[in-house]
């Protein structure tokens, strides 16, 4: 049974950061391109960062300079350090493994950024 468990949300003041984690099971995760994702209430679902099972990294352009995305494959766990955090970064974050379409989703996980 396949499970991505998300973590590490909270609320945090403009400015502040955040690293949030997604743990893997079921996957042969080294091979897995994994994304984090966000949804903003009344908003689309959005990506937001991408890594690939090689390791390259892409980000949208609202987060370029303030996230990173990293993994450890190791310990089958995708990683999102987000720095600098704005209002507009609040959403239900999601880890994702190979893709909206047909891959694995997490439960996802609360960011609120506000004072």
């Amino acid at each position: 049974q396949v499970q991505l468990v998300d973590s590490g949300g909270g609320l945090v003041q403009p400015g502040g950061s955040l690293s949030l984690s997604c743990a893997a099971s079921g996957i042969i995760f080294r091979t897995y391109a994994m994304h984090w994702y966000r949804q903003a209430p009344g908003k689309q679902r959005e990506l937001v960062a991408s890594i690939t099972s090689g390791g390259n990294t892409n980000y949208a352009d609202s987060v370029k300079g303030r996230f990173t995305i990293s993994r450890v494959n190791a310990n089958n766990t995708v990683y999102l350090q987000m720095n600098s955090l704005k209002p507009e970064d609040t959403a239900v974050y999601y880890c994702n493994g190979g893709g909206s379409a047909y891959g694995y989703w997490g439960q996802g996980t609360q960011v609120t950024v506000s004072s």
